[in-house]
């Protein structure tokens, strides 16, 4: 199976940000992978609209949105109008979590569903027929270079034994603590795509940082 790497602009060089968009895309990304964050949902504040407005101007790869935030539905429509192409949100922050995948659907963006570590994954039963991807969060969402915490393995094969036994089409993707140790378990566990910050941007060389998560 052929996984897609998703490397976190989360952990570029801002100072750098083109540049490191180009590096990264050259070196064989599949998706840019952007961590909104508003410092309510996590204590983190990353960025917003307007720094993906400047990272859509040089991204010729698909943008995936994950979006740690506590009002995620107002951030579906300038997305959509900047290309994004996957747009998560977390189970955790939203009441009306249908409504909301019927909206980002609406908007022609691939809609997915974030999950903490402590959340149970049977949360998704009902609404995994309308999902086109599963984001299980393998740290506590907030900070890069955390720890992989290896429950989220268990959601992971959870989900693949899941879509198997229905016909369903979702993809799973993980984020958080991946690197050349952990990438076997999740690859064997069923992952599709794979959110990597520090392990490639941390490294001087972005192409074989990703040859190593191409197992």
């Amino acid at each position: 199976m052929t996984i897609k790497i998703a490397p976190s602009l989360l952990s570029a060089d801002f100072a750098q940000l083109k540049e490191e968009i180009q590096t990264i895309t050259r070196a064989g990304a599949d998706l840019l992978h952007l961590d909104i964050m508003d410092g309510h949902f996590v204590p983190n504040l990353t960025f917003g609209v307007p720094v993906v407005t400047s990272i859509a101007k040089h991204a010729t790869i698909p943008m995936d949105a994950h979006l740690m935030v506590a009002n995620p539905d107002v951030y579906i429509e300038p997305l959509a109008g900047l290309g994004v192409q996957y747009f998560s949100f977390h189970i955790e922050a939203v009441a009306h979590s249908h409504r909301m995948i019927e909206k980002i659907k609406s908007h022609n963006m691939q809609a997915g569903v974030a999950i903490n570590p402590g959340t149970p994954i049977t949360i998704l039963n009902y609404l995994l027929s309308d999902l086109d991807f599963v984001l299980i969060m393998s740290v506590n969402p907030g900070f890069s270079g955390q720890s992989f915490i290896p429950s989220a393995l268990r959601k992971i094969e959870f989900l693949n034994k899941y879509r198997n036994e229905n016909g369903l089409m979702f993809e799973i993707e993980v984020d958080g603590g991946i690197n050349a140790e952990t990438i076997r378990p999740v690859v064997n566990a069923g992952v599709d795509i794979v959110v990597a910050g520090a392990h490639v941007f941390g490294s001087k060389d972005y192409i074989k940082s990703i040859e190593t998560l191409r197992i």
